[in-house]
């Protein structure tokens, strides 16, 4: 059993507490701009063990009827089809997405806001899409000075040019497809119009990273800027909080620089500002909730190690820069670890060597090391992945899994009908010719029965694998990095 650091149910129960009390501060109303993602956040399950990647859904689940999403998208980014590159599908298709998945999940979707519309053709044939659905769709303007001359912005000819969203309930979770999708504007138009109305309403932050009341240098916050290292986000002590109270507070340069505006504009629009700092402005509890600090500080050490092997990885398709690489070497440093500190690193470098090709190591949830090496008719990744449910399953390790009769039919299919250059099955090939065999072998039914038990595994190999590959890994719950390097010299490797 992997080692538990983070207390998850303590977390769901003070963490909706905690927003209720600030939406009763605000009279009744909040509108919570919520950064990172709202569901699956695997990061925080990497470097917090025992967070569950749907925690903060939950967690809004058990606010129930109180809770109205409001979805932004940037007009800009419809017209230039802008991608989710973890998705691969555009952002304006991602807002039906997560339409479709809150609604699913049992949560109110009120509306959408195309954020800075200013015309664009595109735009407009969304606006019509969603209308066309039933779905509420309102329009933001740009707004000349923002976010710097809060004169202008909190004016008739500034916030006020927007349209109004109306709104049924107390907490209204603002979201996006992605980073520059105007959340925060979304949330200062309505405290804007919300005054103008009458209407006493307030706004609240929820960023998971980096965790206000951990140390600076803590590895848990060190691996959100290995996570954010392409976007030069930098954590640092908020000094408005240690000016105001006397205490030392984490926070990142963009929430830092930005609050002397902020402050400027709720004064502007309400009277008054609310907080005396950008940590104020946030609800994020995840702090509380850590129950084993060493546990979590290994695990983050193993993600920031996970970013590292990524970032390179990134430069060599042609994704990332050496900056990204450089910035996170420096947090390597900062937390004093280096790739041979992780076993299954110098276990797949170690049978790679041994076999003459390329191979893998895993750490299973209870701490074993298994490894895998390519074969004739098995990849690294799929002699990695059975040799894991092998041990799992306390199966002898020359004992086949998959009969001759049922791999050798798919490796002719692959080279002599749909045109592969070698015959070795990909981890999704594995799976299904494994569950083939499993309908009249005991003994891979055994193996197949062990699927589940791979969650929280972490994987190395020796190679960069194929796209494929990763994601049905990452699908069973494994945490998957490479050598920065492919197999062969070829120069495309799809």
């Amino acid at each position: 059993m992997k080692k538990v650091g983070f207390d998850n149910e303590k977390y769901l129960a003070m963490q909706s507490e905690h927003i209720r009390r600030r939406i009763a501060q605000f009279g009744g109303k909040l509108y919570l701009e919520f950064g990172g993602k709202l569901f699956d956040d695997f990061h925080a399950s990497r470097v917090l063990p025992g967070f569950e990647p749907d925690s903060k859904i939950r967690m809004l689940q058990q606010l129930g009827d109180d809770v109205e999403v409001v979805i932004t998208i940037n007009a800009a980014d419809i017209e230039t089809n802008k991608m989710r590159g973890d998705l691969g599908i555009t952002y304006d298709e991602d807002v039906l997405r997560l339409i479709d998945t809150f609604r699913e999940l049992g949560l109110y979707v009120g509306s959408v806001v195309l954020t800075r519309y200013n015309g664009q053709t595109a735009a407009d044939a969304f606006y019509n899409r969603l209308q066309s659905l039933g779905i509420r769709c309102y329009r933001h303007y740009p707004i000349a000075g923002y976010p710097s001359d809060v004169q202008h912005i909190v004016s008739n000819e500034g916030l006020g040019q927007n349209d109004y969203i109306e709104t049924e309930r107390s907490l209204i979770v603002v979201t996006a497809p992605g980073p520059g999708s105007g959340k925060m504007a979304t949330c200062l138009s309505q405290l804007f119009h919300d005054y103008k109305r009458g209407i006493t309403s307030g706004y609240a932050k929820f960023e998971t990273f980096p965790i206000w009341n951990l140390p600076l240098k803590h590895p848990v916050n060190l691996a959100y800027e290995a996570a954010t290292a392409d976007l030069n986000d930098l954590n640092m002590i908020d000094p408005f909080h240690l000016d105001s109270y006397n205490e030392i507070a984490v926070n990142y340069n963009r929430d830092v620089e930005i609050f002397p505006v902020l402050n400027a504009i709720f004064q502007k629009i309400q009277g008054s500002s609310p907080y005396k700092s950008p940590t104020d402005m946030g609800v994020n509890m995840v702090g509380n909730c850590i129950i084993d600090d060493e546990v979590c500080r290994e695990a983050s050490k193993m993600e920031i190690l996970r970013r590292y092997f990524t970032a390179c990885i990134n430069r060599i398709k042609g994704n990332g820069d050496e900056n990204a690489i450089q910035k996170i070497k420096l947090l390597m440093n900062q937390s004093d670890i280096e790739p041979d500190d992780c076993p299954i690193v110098s276990a797949a470098l170690e049978k790679a060597k041994a076999t003459g090709a390329p191979a893998g190591a895993m750490m299973l949830p209870d701490g074993r090391i298994v490894t895998g090496k390519t074969s004739s008719t098995l990849g690294a990744a799929s002699a990695l992945l059975l040799n894991a449910l092998k041990t799992l399953g306390n199966i002898e390790d020359n004992l086949q899994l998959i009969s001759a009769d049922v791999l050798s039919p798919i490796c002719d299919l692959k080279t002599q009908y749909l045109q592969h250059r070698n015959p070795r099955l990909h981890t999704d090939e594995v799976l299904l010719a494994l569950t083939i065999s499993a309908l009249s072998d005991p003994i891979s039914n055994t193996a197949k029965k062990q699927l589940a038990n791979l969650k929280g595994s972490d994987a190395h190999f020796s190679v960069i694998i194929s796209d494929e590959d990763e994601k049905i890994l990452r699908r069973l719950g494994i945490n998957v990095s490479c050598e920065p390097q492919y197999e062969t010299k070829r120069l495309y490797h799809k």
